[in-house]
């Protein structure tokens, strides 16, 4: 029995040993995860193991999924709300939340807009023309047309304003207003729906005080970059080869020479009257 002692007091040092090198290893564990053990932290206590995985920057967001409502998620939740929802830049609209396209018109009125619109009227088709409000005045028949025909007005600002993002709330307000006043000088009771920024250029404020006026921030998912005058074969490429259902696509019937994208309409109008529904946004 004697002989038995010493192993017996053996075996509870060393019980006692690994019972301290455990309680450390849980302290350090604690202090390397501390979002899993601190309360007060926005992690639940019961949250997985924290990845030391080195995180990898996302690359470009994928384009929206044009058959994709943009109605239900809207912005992250650190960015100011936007009222149009949509998954542009500060919440602007891509698509049309339907299978149904939209062809939009930026620039105008001016030159070729009434070739634009006798094309769109020999297919039977409505579209959305945004619209410089200075321009107005001296072409007050195409407005006239524009109503009259069944398409939609969206507003694009006085003077085209590329820097619109850095005014100030007043001279916003005052781009968007002057423009309207424009277009109801020459067409009263229009409805001006829609907003467009120059460039894209949307920030959280111009999407607020848009809808402020009652207008929805509108960008686009197509954009064959006619202002560029690439040719109408790469226009006509561009939007049939990227065009799909729910698309918003963006081309221009003033602001320069827009005969290449007179000429391009004469191919992608049929095509489209046969693949899609086309609308002028609501």
């Amino acid at each position: 029995m004697a002989r038995r002692l010493p192993v017996a007091l053996t075996l509870a040092a060393l019980a006692l040993t690994l019972g301290a090198c455990q309680a450390a290893h849980a302290s350090t564990d604690s202090a390397w995860h501390p979002a899993l053990t601190q309360p007060g932290n926005d992690q639940p206590s019961s949250a997985p193991p924290v990845s030391h995985a080195p995180s990898r920057a996302p690359s470009h967001p994928a384009a929206p999924s044009p058959a994709q409502s943009e109605l239900p998620d809207g912005p992250p939740a650190s960015a100011p709300a936007a009222p149009s929802a949509g998954h542009g830049p500060a919440g602007s609209l891509t698509t049309t939340g339907s299978s149904a396209v939209a062809l939009t018109f930026d620039d105008g009125p001016d030159g070729y807009s009434m070739a634009v619109l006798d094309l769109l009227a020999e297919y039977h088709i409505k579209a959305t023309f945004c619209i410089i409000g200075r321009q107005v005045a001296a072409h007050p028949d195409v407005i006239r047309r524009i109503v009259a025909d069944g398409h939609s007005l969206c507003n694009h600002t006085w003077d085209h304003d590329l820097m619109l993002q850095k005014r100030s709330a007043a001279q916003i307000t005052a781009e968007m207003q002057r423009t309207n006043d424009a277009i109801h000088a020459v067409a009263p009771g229009a409805p001006i729906r829609y907003f467009r920024a120059p460039g894209g250029g949307f920030s959280p404020q111009i999407v607020q005080i848009a809808a402020g006026m009652g207008m929805k921030s509108l960008y686009w998912q197509v954009d064959p970059q006619d202002w560029r005058k690439p040719g109408p074969q790469a226009i006509i490429n561009n939007v049939i080869g990227h065009t799909r259902p729910g698309s918003v696509v963006l081309m221009h019937d003033g602001g320069g020479d827009r005969s290449g994208t007179v000429t391009a309409l004469r191919t992608i109008l049929p095509n489209f009257a046969g693949r899609f529904t086309l609308i002028a946004l609501p």
